[in-house]
């Protein structure tokens, strides 16, 4: 929503397009996690890679914008590899897996703002 809000207030045009349903089919609880990392992974690059030619153009209001999502992917990617960590040291019991149930429970969604 903030990449779609800012490219429409500079005039670019913005289409989306559709997403496939996923395919993916996972032999244990963990591989799902881990192709997670890897697709956060994967969008942590994609946004450095925008906000490498931001730089180049001296485009500093991309910059700007970019730079809630580079540390937002941060967030992302640890959060990820916290996750997993925490299922390879605790979900070998039924008491672990309950218990990291109820952490990851805790969690809330905020939405996200930024200044502009």
């Amino acid at each position: 929503k903030i990449l779609r809000r800012y490219l429409l207030d500079n005039d670019a045009e913005v289409t989306l397009e559709a997403i496939d349903k996923p395919t993916n089919k996972y032999a244990n609880d963990l591989e799902p996690m881990e192709a997670g990392l890897k697709h956060e992974e994967y969008i942590t690059s994609a946004i450095n890679e925008c906000y490498a030619t931001a730089y180049e153009i001296h485009d500093f209001r991309t910059m700007q914008m970019l730079d809630w999502f580079v540390k937002e992917q941060g967030e992302e990617e640890t959060n990820a590899r916290d996750m997993i960590s925490d299922y390879k040291l605790f979900a070998g019991t039924p008491q672990g897996l309950y218990n990291l149930d109820q952490k990851y429970l805790t969690r809330t969604f905020i939405a996200p703002t930024m200044p502009m």
